[in-house]
């Protein structure tokens, strides 16, 4: 069974630079054939595919979010994490790691494993 943990602070102020870490166990994100993606939730909005790293670590990111982001990864860790520049109100959301074998993941159903999500809000 996979499971995804996301990681990172509760809180960040504008402007400033937003850093979640997603830790895998019970698979590694080595393995063949999978995307490991970012995916938020903005307070009443729909789910909005932010980026991916895949297996061999070739990254891929939205257009819209392109110039703000930048994912990476910890192999020894199994971690990969997300880094969002220059903040602000609008990027408040819950922010959840997922696994899939595609992107971009628009739906709960296109990642067979996500993890629980994490809340960021940002507000000075």
């Amino acid at each position: 069974q996979v499971q995804l943990q996301e990681s990172g602070p509760g809180l960040v102020k504008p402007s400033q630079t937003l850093s979640l870490t997603c830790t895998v166990s019970g698979g590694s994100i080595t393995t063949n054939s999978y995307y490991w993606s970012w995916i938020r939730q903005p307070p009443g909005k729909g789910l909005e595919w932010m980026g991916a790293i895949d297996y061999r670590g070739s990254t891929y990111s939205s257009l819209s979010l392109k110039s703000r982001t930048s994912i990476s990864r910890d192999t020894s860790k199994n971690q990969f994490t997300l880094q969002l520049r220059s903040v602000t109100p609008e990027d408040t959301a819950v922010y959840y790691c997922a696994r899939a074998r595609s992107i971009p993941i628009v739906t709960k159903a296109a990642a067979d494993y996500w993890g629980k999500g994490t809340q960021v809000t940002v507000s000075s």
